[in-house]
């Protein structure tokens, strides 16, 4: 591989010379994953709106790689969770990854398989590192997208499969105007 230089907006978070595609997930990609299913189906009956996307530049997946792109998830709640991204482990458990705040605001919810739960909150500047072993989801808590820059090792894969059967154990909702945490009742 040689070296390469390429271009991210540190606002939007797109690339502007188009080298990198930006992958979009909606609301029926992940309809199972919020609390109140009804209103997601009505979301996706209403014209199944984007959540987020990600624009990803994923080198030789070898260890010696590094994989990074851009994160962009939306403004918005489905019943009164917020827009949020499907959240993953990584296939090689013990792999981290780093997330930096380009733009908006947001949370950060991490998990072990043992059940450990840490969540931070993250303002433009702010970069949080999650840990090999810890799945994680970011989650959008303003009235403008929620940018991050990520980079993490290329071999490291991503389990979306774990949270997709079973769920996080926590949720972040919006109660009287602010966002709160509470346990997920479906919890498996």
């Amino acid at each position: 591989m040689n070296p390469y230089r390429i271009d991210f907006d540190l606002i939007t978070g797109f690339c502007k010379s188009g080298i990198v595609k930006p992958v979009q997930r909606r609301v029926s990609n992940m309809k199972t994953q919020f609390l109140d299913e009804k209103a997601a189906q009505k979301a996706i009956e209403d014209g199944d709106p984007i959540l987020y996307e990600f624009n990803t530049l994923l080198n030789e997946e070898k260890h010696s790689a590094l994989a990074f792109g851009t994160t962009i998830i939306y403004p918005g709640k489905i019943g009164d969770e917020y827009y949020m991204t499907k959240g993953h482990f990584h296939t090689v458990l013990d792999t981290a990854e780093v997330y930096y705040c380009l733009s908006g605001n947001g949370f950060m919810m991490m998990e072990t398989p043992e059940g450990e739960v840490d969540i931070k909150e993250l303002h433009p500047g702010e970069a949080v590192y999650v840990p090999g072993r810890w799945a994680h989801r970011s989650i959008n808590h303003g009235k403008e997208p929620f940018v991050m820059f990520f980079v993490y090792p290329a071999d490291s894969g991503h389990d979306y499969g774990t949270i997709e059967t079973k769920g996080y154990r926590k949720l972040v909702i919006e109660k009287d105007g602010k966002p709160i945490v509470i346990d997920n009742p479906n919890w498996k």
